[in-house]
């Protein structure tokens, strides 16, 4: 009987609307925001791949 309750309530969720309204500038900061990585795992993992390729780059010999 649980599923059927959840499952109403999720479709009183699927027909709401809502609107959010924020100043312009603070819009344009988070406009800006999408241009940058801000997630620590994920420059975490940047990180880590920096090291890695500055590992492999040692062993680079090029002949010309």
């Amino acid at each position: 009987m649980s599923s059927v309750d959840d499952r109403d309530n999720d479709r009183s969720f699927e027909n709401e609307q809502s609107t959010v309204t924020i100043p312009l500038r603070e819009y344009d900061k988070l406009k800006e925001q999408t241009n940058y990585i801000t997630d620590p795992s994920l420059i975490s993992v940047i990180d880590k791949l920096e090291e890695l390729v500055r590992a492999l780059r040692k062993h680079i010999v090029r002949k010309y």
